[in-house]
């Protein structure tokens, strides 16, 4: 199943994507769809009649949610990656970060290059969206609490970054600095997870690319981890690394493809060149 959010009118609306229409949910957010209606009860939701299905191009999309209770990013989980930044992969447990709510952005939406920055990164990357309330979740079970994977793009302001790691939440946290959606597809869609390529592309040129399976840790390993580290909760997103980065500039439109998830695109404008125009 693949569901979106969209707006209609002021309001934002749940969207199941039947074939190639939207047939409206009645909810407000994917995260309200995930808190409130169990999975075993998903295919009888989406089961309702066509009378109400709207076409792709009469709404536009929107981010699946604003208002997740975690963000999780995890940084040099791809080798390629780490030695693109003339870093180390952890190879022993997860290099993760958190980021605030309010650095999220949906598709279409316009990522800020802020005026604290000269040089901003995009990085495509899988994300795992945490489907039920769970603490020490064995690996074997792990699948059992996700609702869904989706495309993500996550922005770096790699010259704070590089000054102090510890300034890493800092050059992470920057309003506009996290867009995903627009669709969030559950599991029984991917036959496997590991086998997902994932492209960061800008300008229409593939930057990087490199296969799930390439991971230092998998899905699976990560939201395992995480979840002895603390309780993760329904709507929780966890963005697995990024096979590389691009450089942003003003002007760019970035875009993460993952086939048999979705594509999701940003424009680029630097605030910088905004207030000097």
């Amino acid at each position: 199943m693949r569901f979106i959010t969209f707006l209609q009118g002021t309001e934002t609306q749940v969207g199941f994507l039947k074939d190639r229409d939207i047939l409206p949910l009645g909810l407000s957010d994917i995260r309200q769809l995930i808190e409130q209606v169990p999975r075993e009860q998903l295919p009888h939701l989406v089961a309702q009649g066509d009378e109400d299905l709207l076409a792709p191009e009469e709404v536009p999309y929107t981010a699946p949610y604003r208002n997740p209770p975690k963000i999780w990013g995890i940084g040099l989980n791809y080798q390629a990656h780490a030695a693109d930044l003339a870093e180390v992969s952890p190879d022993e447990e997860p290099a993760s970060f958190m980021k605030p709510a309010t650095t999220i952005i949906g598709p279409g939406d316009t990522i800020v290059l802020p005026p604290q920055s000269e040089r901003v990164t995009g990085e495509a990357e899988l994300g795992v969206i945490i489907g039920q309330r769970c603490k020490d979740v064995p690996l074997a079970q792990v699948e059992e609490v996700i609702f869904g994977y989706t495309t993500i793009i996550d922005m770096t302001a790699e010259d704070i970054l590089r000054r102090n790691p510890r300034f890493l939440t800092r050059s992470k946290s920057f309003d506009t600095f996290f867009s995903f959606g627009p669709a969030v597809v559950t599991p029984d869609e991917i036959e496997d997870v590991t086998a997902l390529t994932v492209q960061t592309i800008r300008n229409g040129d593939i930057v990087a690319e490199n296969v799930v399976g390439n991971m230092m840790f998998p899905p699976f390993e990560l939201v395992a981890f995480h979840s002895q580290v603390m309780t993760l909760e329904p709507g929780d997103i966890i963005a697995t690394g990024t096979p590389g980065a691009a450089l942003l500039r003003h002007g760019d439109e970035i875009m993460c493809y993952i086939k048999g998830i979705g594509t999701l695109k940003n424009p680029v404008i630097d605030s910088k060149v905004s207030r000097s125009s």
